[in-house]
């Protein structure tokens, strides 16, 4: 998988027809007189085409103006609106959020990104091959350490995405789970994504400053960012609150959404527990990469990348510590992560020139193609002039 924090079984989920959704295709977008820029037509052809239940989007374009736009609906039982900017559990971005205070603490004198994960948690990696001591800080953030992906254990089928959505996991249960599993390469020797690794880059935040990661981003980055609608849960808090449209899962092919609002995201932890909102979160990667966040060779050290293949399915990526560089189809390059949890997905993109992108999608992709529909989009809203 790519950056999710829960598996598509492999592309093994069919999409969805509009039959299976309840509604004609024709229904499932509400009517529009007028298209009135390139977001809110891809934003339609997400849910009319793609069959998604509904979309978000946050963008700021070249002339620096925001803008928010919606398509299909909140609630599938209801058909009440999409809330514009609502708030939705961001999944893998929360990886980005976890390496800013690593890299900070690096800035502090605190954590050193050269250092071995045994030297801040001894003894806690050490099995199968997977040995703290070979593994680096470093590694961890970019991706390279060799660590298997403990979704790979801990979700096996499509049916886990609803069976175990309201389970309670704590992270060393999923770095146990993980360590079930034999290394996938000999540490800095190749790219793999695993959300293993943010987990443990969590606990060594925890170990180094005694206080837990969530309140550390939340007194880091959100409090002096001002994101409102940006929050860490708290444990065992399975709810979505504030304004926000409901998320879905699909389990089988041609099987209805199934609403997933209320789940634990637990099992993101460190890598994909946040809920925010698109406006927060393009708020969030515009600061980051305007300087706002990191001293300069903390900011330096981010975004030293290296090769990162099947980071999605189409485009060129580069995989920095906890960012990821993308060639835009109108040339340049732009900066961001994305992520997939129970009921949602976003994708994101910001440039150093100032315009930033972000598109959320209520409901897991079913197919590569969906996944490609939502990443296209956020490509043509920074494309577009």
């Amino acid at each position: 998988m790519t950056r999710r924090t829960v598996p598509l079984a492999a592309g093994a989920l069919a999409v969805l027809t509009a039959t299976a959704l309840g509604v004609p295709a024709a229904s499932a977008a509400p009517t529009r007189a007028e298209r009135p820029d390139v977001v809110q037509q891809h934003l339609d052809r997400l849910v009319a085409e793609h069959h998604f239940p509904g979309a978000l989007a946050s963008v700021r374009g070249a002339d620096g103006r925001v803008r928010d736009r919606t398509a299909g609906v909140g609630d599938l039982r209801t058909g009440r609106e999409v809330p514009t900017d609502g708030r939705v559990r961001i999944g893998s971005n929360t990886k980005t959020f976890t390496a800013v205070v690593v890299l900070q603490l690096v800035g502090e004198g605190r954590i050193d990104l050269d250092a071995t994960v045994e030297r801040y948690l001894p003894g806690l990696v050490r099995a199968h091959g997977n040995d703290g001591r070979r593994i680096t800080v470093r590694q961890l953030l970019q991706q390279t350490s060799g660590l298997p992906d403990y979704d790979d254990v801990l979700f096996t089928d499509e049916q886990d995405l609803v069976d175990r959505a309201h389970a309670y996991l704590e992270p060393r249960r999923l770095v146990d789970a993980a360590l079930t599993r034999p290394r996938r390469f000999a540490p800095g020797t190749s790219w793999e994504y695993s959300n293993t690794n943010y987990v443990l880059a969590g606990l060594i935040v925890e170990r180094v400053i005694e206080r837990p990661i969530g309140e550390e981003i939340t007194r880091r980055i959100i409090e002096p960012l001002r994101l409102r609608d940006t929050s860490w849960p708290g444990v065992g808090d399975q709810r979505l609150t504030g304004r926000h449209p409901q998320g879905y899962v699909a389990v089988a092919p041609g099987a209805p959404w199934i609403d997933v609002t209320e789940m634990d995201p637990s099992l993101g932890w460190a890598a994909g527990q946040l809920v925010s909102t698109p406006g927060d979160l393009r708020t969030f990667f515009e600061a980051l990469l305007a300087g706002r966040l990191l001293r300069p060779a903390q900011q330096a050290a981010m975004m030293r990348t290296v090769d990162a293949p099947g980071f999605e399915p189409t485009g060129a990526w580069a995989y920095g510590l906890g960012i990821a560089r993308h060639d835009l189809p109108c040339g340049g390059h732009a900066w961001g992560h994305g992520g997939d949890i129970q009921g949602f997905e976003t994708r994101n993109l910001a440039t150093t020139d100032g315009r930033g992108a972000v598109v959320a999608v209520t409901g897991l992709p079913t197919s590569l193609e969906m996944v490609e529909a939502v990443s296209d989009s956020v490509d043509a809203a920074l494309c577009a002039r």
